[in-house]
């Protein structure tokens, strides 16, 4: 794949206020306790509700993302871990305890750092965060790597995911970042990390295949796990696979299901290794999902760009959208949390000039600078 193959969708590039506007529509769906829901009456995975919190933090809505933290602070377990889904009226859906679940929240944390300089919040949640990733490496395998999950009160089970373990890789570091803040070293997460990038980079067979998913594909490069050129030909070697031209990222390389949230999320992994052409080609396919209120469908099955789930509207679409704009334009101090790269980034300066119009290599953007 290369950038000269790729057409323009007919997509107007977003602004601030349009991103503004999503923002809005994931803060509509928080509960007064600081539960985000997927969509209004959903339930709530610990991952997404912390992406969702990274997405608000990344608008200013740092309220709403601390109080977001304090759910989080309030419902974890005794040993560290949070169950995989709760239902809006606050009962548990899902007792599974899933590793890359109950990781995320350490990407979180450091991303709410960058975005307020707030040490004082960070003392707040430590407690939160130690034990969580106490927990997580409670999970580790010989080999370095996380298994997934296990039942509440059951033995763990004896797989690892790529997905779940690259994403694993980057909130322990991110966590690290919260430690030294707080100058807790921790360095038992970083060779945690380190054993986790010498499995992905070495032999992936310790993985359960999951080759179907497009997470799988992309998360490697995303996470960190993969720089450079092994990360560029990682991408290159599936875009025909897993990308429908125009259109997006499908979840699964064997059905036209194009999801907005892997597609912001494969952005993401563009971005990370410096590949802004096709980052920001990649989300401006997300537009076909946008609604007239900023949220963003989850799903649209082609030819015929049938809803699905059937209208569903979810709020972790928007923050993985938000999270890749905020990537390409540099809108939070946040930005670079998942770049890997050298690149300069473009600074917005108005509410209603377009993210990340600008390519980082054009003379343009060395004005700007």
């Amino acid at each position: 794949m290369t950038i000269e193959k790729l057409t323009t969708p007919q997509a107007r590039i977003l602004t601030l206020d349009e991103l503004a506007m999503t923002a809005d529509s994931i803060a509509r769906l928080q509960l007064p306790n600081g539960m985000i829901p997927w969509f209004h009456g959903g339930h709530c995975d610990p991952w997404n509700h912390v992406e969702t919190a990274m997405a608000l933090d990344v608008m200013g809505r740092h309220d709403n993302a601390h109080l977001a933290y304090e759910w989080l602070r309030t419902t974890q377990h005794r040993n560290g871990a949070w169950s995989n889904y709760y239902r809006s009226d606050g009962t548990i859906e899902d007792t599974k305890l899933d590793s890359n679940v109950c990781a995320y929240v350490g990407t979180g944390l450091w991303h709410h750092w960058l975005c307020t300089q707030d040490d004082e919040t960070l003392k707040l949640f430590w407690p939160m965060l130690d034990l969580a990733m106490t927990w997580v490496l409670s999970m580790q395998r010989s080999d370095g790597t996380i298994l997934w999950a296990r039942e509440e009160l059951a033995t763990p089970w004896d797989y690892a995911l790529l997905t779940g373990c690259s994403s694993i890789r980057h909130a322990l570091l991110s966590a690290c970042h919260v430690a030294e803040v707080l100058d807790t070293p921790r360095p038992q997460w970083s060779d945690a990390a380190a054993q986790i990038d010498h499995v992905i980079r070495s032999g992936r067979d310790a993985f359960e295949p999951k080759i179907r998913w497009a997470m799988d594909w992309y998360y490697p490069v995303l996470s960190g796990a993969l720089v450079g050129a092994a990360a560029k030909a990682r991408l290159e070697d599936q875009w025909e696979l897993f990308v429908m031209q125009d259109r997006g990222v499908r979840c699964v390389s064997d059905e036209p299901w194009i999801t907005a949230s892997e597609t912001a999320e494969c952005a993401l992994a563009y971005a990370a290794i410096g590949d802004i052409d096709t980052a920001q080609y990649l989300l401006n396919t997300t537009s076909e999902h946008r609604t007239a209120d900023g949220s963003y469908l989850t799903g649209l099955v082609y030819p015929n760009k049938v809803v699905f789930p059937a209208d569903e509207r979810s709020a972790y679409t928007g923050a993985a959208v938000i999270l890749a704009a905020d990537s390409l334009a540099g809108i939070s101090p946040a930005s670079r949390i998942f770049r890997y790269d050298e690149l300069p980034l473009i600074r917005c300066k108005t509410r209603s000039e377009p993210v990340a119009e600008i390519s980082v290599n054009s003379p343009e953007s060395s004005a700007a600078r």
